[in-house]
């Protein structure tokens, strides 16, 4: 039986627990969060027993195999370091931390404690994006010559996840003092990587935040609406493909939408989340002339609950790890300068 304790009990804490119980052979045993309110309901909801409000505490009393960690981003790196440091497993919320030289130094540690780590970037849990990375590895689509990843969000501007302006949950997300990033640090780590893992790793870029107003000076309650909201990005990969970047919290009529679009000398291949999780469509052979587009359904991957669980019963540190996280921390931390000096940032 692999034992797992959960640390935050906020909304992504449910997300956890209700897969890891989906899962034979794993056992929810402890949950651990700042507010005493919140982790007694959370356990009570899902039948743990063990309730804490302390992470060394439960660190020390519990016998754990593995963590999530779901605490706030700001939290990621000292909740983290502390589960390792105990010889015991990890699997961190996105992002890894909140800054590079952060992430890097959890690398570290997770190497010299040779626990399993790994990075909850829960858009690698569709099965269309693992075909679309074997296809564009096996050479389908040719040389990689262009590309447009896309995460498109609504909800500063629609009421289809609640009120943002009344909730806790949505107003710490646009404030730097509470630990936010903005829509850079929040999806912007997605779509990196949603781009990156079937097509490589970003060699330069060029970025330009905006932060719009959206309250009277700014600020709602004890919140200073100061992070920001889109972000555009255009960069070259590794391999010199060309493309652009763009995250939003302003997209009206898209509540949630992830897509990236890869375009090779041989064919193309399209994901889009807000149409399938698990079909992508790709445009090779004879359907490149008249520009037709196929639909070809893909094989069910494992989530990366599993591959944790997996990892820890075998030992084999499955992907995405730590390192792959620090790595998207790397060309996020190079956005900022970008917008900052105005200019293009090697990564």
């Amino acid at each position: 039986m692999i034992k797992i304790a959960i640390v935050g009990t906020g909304g992504m804490a449910h997300m956890h627990a209700r897969n890891y119980q989906k899962l034979k052979g794993v056992k929810l045993v402890a949950g651990c969060d700042v507010n005493p309110e919140n982790v007694k309901n959370f356990c009570k909801k899902f039948g743990i027993k063990g309730i804490y409000t302390d992470i060394n505490e439960m660190l020390s009393k519990e016998e754990i195999d593995g963590v999530s960690n779901a605490t706030p981003d700001q939290y990621h790196k000292e909740t983290s370091i502390a589960v390792m440091k105990k010889g015991i497993h990890i699997l961190c919320e996105k992002p890894l931390a909140l800054n590079y030289k952060d992430a890097k130094k959890m690398v570290d540690v997770a190497k010299q404690k040779k626990v399993i780590n790994m990075v909850n970037l829960s858009y690698r849990d569709s099965f269309a994006i693992h075909k679309a990375q074997e296809l564009f590895q096996n050479g389908t689509i040719g040389k990689l010559k262009h590309f447009n990843a896309s995460y498109l969000q609504s909800w500063l501007v629609s009421n289809q996840w609640g009120d943002w302006r009344t909730a806790d949950t949505w107003l710490w997300r646009l404030s730097k003092d509470h630990g936010s990033n903005g829509v850079l640090g929040d999806v912007g780590v997605h779509i990196i990587d949603f781009l990156t893992f079937p097509a490589g790793n970003i060699k330069s870029l060029h970025c330009q935040l905006k932060t719009f107003d959206k309250a009277k000076n700014n600020k709602i309650k004890k919140y200073k609406l100061d992070a920001n909201d889109s972000c555009i990005i255009s960069a070259e990969l590794q391999n010199g493909a060309v493309g652009t970047i763009t995250a939003t919290r302003f997209a009206t009529g898209h509540i949630n939408d992830v897509s990236v679009v890869l375009y090779g000398d041989k064919g193309a291949i399209k994901v889009d989340l807000a149409n399938s999780y698990n079909t992508i469509q790709v445009c090779l052979g004879k359907d490149i002339n008249p520009g037709n587009w196929k639909t070809i359904k893909c094989k069910k991957t494992p989530s990366n609950y599993q591959r944790f669980i997996n990892s820890i019963k075998t030992g084999k540190n499955d992907q995405p790890n730590f390192q792959t996280a620090a790595v998207v921390q790397k060309a996020i931390d190079a956005c900022f300068v970008s917008d900052k000096q105005n200019k293009t940032i090697k990564v």
